[in-house]
């Protein structure tokens, strides 16, 4: 995972060709001169494309996990806290968030608004929020009822400030290890979204590379393979930070053998 972001970081110094230009013949194998990773049906370099590749993955993933906690921790906390009517709202939303297919859900909102990275990535965030809502309200119904919140209640501190100076900082570390999972998930996402052709043209996605790959299967394997294996090394790295997170969470979890 560290490899990647030092990858996108550092992409325009560890590549030496444009992502979209034809720099070589096509179809050319990994290992060819000047392109490491052989080039494409069009004579891009292949090592450009996956290293700026990462940069779409991970900005999809990070931002769309971060306004998923955002939101998540933001409702969640109300929900728990206030509870009564606002509670209700709040939990019956989610349970109808929950009931609504979130991949299909993207595939018509990116086909009717367009599939503008910006938006994809903003429709990817609004789709994920309600199981980090339900994990922080699970969170606040039990921290509040904790002695030093009745303290600070009793000292007269204002609802706003006990939610969050005492409660959502105690609380949002289930949030955080649920938030690397979706990071994870989000790019699987518009992957799948680039794959099936709703991705951006303006950006260079790993999906949209696969997608575009597949056709030239038996001129150039590694049109497919390179970026598949990207993708699945970034999203397993998330995937092993999130397992190791809940492990640290819930210590039993290792005790009992559920988690290396």
């Amino acid at each position: 995972m560290l490899v990647w972001v030092f990858c996108s970081l550092a992409a325009p110094a560890l590549t030496s060709h444009d992502p979209f230009r034809f720099v070589g013949e096509p179809y050319l194998s990994p290992g060819a001169p000047g392109h490491v990773f052989g080039t494409d049906h069009l004579g891009r370099d292949m090592f450009s494309r996956v290293i700026y590749g990462s940069r779409t993955a991970l900005l999809v993933g990070l931002v769309s996990a971060g306004i998923s906690a955002l939101l998540g921790i933001l409702i969640g906390a109300a929900a728990g806290y206030f509870g009564g009517v606002i509670d209700d709202l709040i939990s019956r939303s989610i349970d109808v968030f929950l009931m609504i297919p979130v991949f299909f859900l993207l595939i018509l909102a990116t086909a009717i608004f367009g599939s503008n990275i910006n938006f994809v990535t903003l429709a990817i965030g609004l789709t994920i929020w309600p199981s980090n809502a339900r994990i922080m309200r699970s969170q606040v119904l039990t921290l509040k009822t904790r002695p030093y919140v009745l303290a600070s209640t009793a000292a007269g501190a204002s609802p706003w400030r006990l939610l969050f100076t005492h409660i959502i900082p105690n609380g949002i570390f289930p949030v955080t290890v649920n938030s690397a999972l979706q990071t994870g998930s989000a790019m699987l996402t518009e992957a799948g979204l680039s794959f099936l052709g709703l991705g951006d043209p303006n950006i260079v996605s790993w999906g949209q590379m696969v997608q575009l790959g597949q056709r030239y299967l038996n001129l150039s394997w590694t049109m497919v393979a390179l970026p598949g294996l990207a993708l699945l090394s970034l999203v397993a790295g998330f995937s092993l930070v999130g397992d190791g997170l809940t492990a640290v969470a819930n210590p039993r979890l290792l005790r009992g053998g559920g988690t290396k």
